[in-house]
């Protein structure tokens, strides 16, 4: 396997013909009833109960999605409010994931500068060496919170070139209220956004993160349902992979988020969430597949790979 993050990428790919991502933002009330209603996770209010749930359906959920897609986007953040359980899911999952052949994104979102940027790097794309935490794992890349500009990039770069991982900048992001200031344009026009990318993008052209895809191991997280300007980013900064949320329950459709693909089809991964790990909600997969939720995510995964090949031709 290439040791090269941005290279993985491209063998996973084209090795599932598809760009798509799953992520997993798992909330215990949404889970299905057969796993709420088990003797063992029926309680939210205890710990263990909804720990072993979550994991439980985010298990299965990446077992039957990982002959379809090349990754998933873990969202750390629905782990940490069960506090050091809910960590110890994550790096779990992050296991099970890689175990599936998964290339798996820690969508952590963080950012500061020098020492405190690197303790996070370290803590979250470096494998830990202690002796206790054998078989402990961290992500292949993570995202990264880079308003401090490149002060708050570069120690995530250079310790994902250590570990042949990657880093996604959030350069534009996919809610509405974004615009009122990732799109403030400067006395020249020039928007925050763009600022930003060209951050990313001269961090991202140095010849020591590039891969033998052409590719480097920094990317930017572009939402799908940004503005049309935004698709120019794709032509100026043709070796970084785009991490492009809000296809599906976002409302960004196939088309809004396969603008930052190359003309092969490469450099953009597509992410849904809830359109996919909540399918068993969807009136359309119950008529089909009643109350077997993993067939309603299954279809749901395979749905979308297919709205996306469409798209494409």
């Amino acid at each position: 396997m290439a040791s090269h993050f941005a290279d993985r990428l491209c063998e996973a790919v084209k090795t599932k013909n598809t760009p798509l991502v799953v992520g997993l933002d798992p909330v215990y009330g949404r889970l299905p009833e057969s796993i709420r209603s088990h003797r063992d996770m029926n309680d939210e209010r205890d710990i263990a109960a909804s720990v072993d749930a979550i994991f439980d359906f985010c298990a299965r959920t990446m077992k039957v999605v990982a002959p379809l897609v090349p990754a998933v986007k873990l969202n750390i953040g629905y782990f940490e409010r069960y506090l050091w359980e809910g960590l110890e899911m994550y790096y779990a999952l992050v296991a099970e994931a890689e175990a599936l052949g998964l290339e798996v994104i820690g969508d952590v979102k963080r950012g500061d500068i020098g020492h405190t940027a690197q303790a996070y790097a370290q803590a979250h794309l470096e494998n830990p060496e202690f002796e206790e935490m054998e078989g402990i794992i961290t992500p292949d890349a993570i995202t990264v919170n880079g308003f401090a500009g490149a002060d708050g990039i570069v120690p995530f770069a250079d310790v994902a070139n250590e570990q042949g991982k990657g880093i996604f900048v959030w350069v534009r992001a996919s809610n509405p209220s974004a615009g009122a200031v990732q799109d403030f344009a400067d006395a020249s026009g020039k928007k925050m956004f763009e600022n930003l990318a060209d951050a990313v993008g001269e961090i991202a052209n140095q010849n020591k993160r590039i891969g033998a895809s052409g590719y480097s191991n920094v990317g930017m997280v572009v939402g799908g349902t940004s503005p049309d300007e935004t698709t120019v980013l794709r032509q100026r900064f043709p070796k970084c992979w785009f991490l492009v949320p809000g296809f599906g329950s976002q409302g960004a459709t196939a088309t809004d988020c396969l603008r930052f693909c190359d003309k092969d089809g490469m450099g953009a991964l597509i992410n849904a969430s809830r359109s996919i790990i909540y399918a068993f909600d969807n009136p359309q997969y119950k008529e089909q597949h009643g109350d077997n939720w993993e067939k309603c995510i299954e279809q749901a995964a395979m749905d979308a790979k297919m709205q996306l090949a469409k798209a494409r031709t």
